[in-house]
């Protein structure tokens, strides 16, 4: 779906969201929607964002829908530019580290299949690399 996130290596930066902005408001939005829903004036495409903290999740072992992989799992992350909370895949690879509070970071890969069975790009949360403190034995 265009306009829902970058796309290296096409961009110099890595993946993020792609979202509106009022300027009027002060508002970011994601997904982008037409109007302000505030002050309905036109908005800003921006990015709204590629790193933040897991707020909540849950594991889903149900058979996934459109191919994604099972267990599979959801939840919300706080945007750390933005404030914004979105709803997001986690990397399926990494389910056994989620946890509340974790630095997450954007990613975008194969996952999963389309509407028409094809292979399908998708974003996730996938955690950050914990840096170790040297000041700590």
């Amino acid at each position: 779906m265009p306009g829902i996130f970058t796309l290296p290596p096409y961009d110099d930066e890595p993946p993020a969201l792609l979202g509106g902005f009022c300027p009027v408001c002060n508002a970011y939005y994601f997904p982008r929607p037409k109007y302000c829903r505030a002050c309905l004036g036109p908005l800003k495409e921006t990015r709204v964002g590629s790193e933040g903290s897991i707020y909540s999740f849950t594991i889903v072992r149900k058979k996934a829908p459109l191919g994604l992989p099972q267990p599979y799992g959801v939840g919300y992350v706080i945007l750390k530019e933005t404030g914004l909370f979105i709803f997001s895949l986690f990397d399926p690879a990494t389910l056994d580290k989620l946890r509340i509070g974790l630095p997450v970071r954007l990613a975008v890969n194969t996952l999963g299949v389309d509407i028409n069975g094809s292979p399908c790009l998708r974003p996730y949360f996938t955690p950050m690399p914990v840096m170790s403190d040297p000041g700590k034995i």
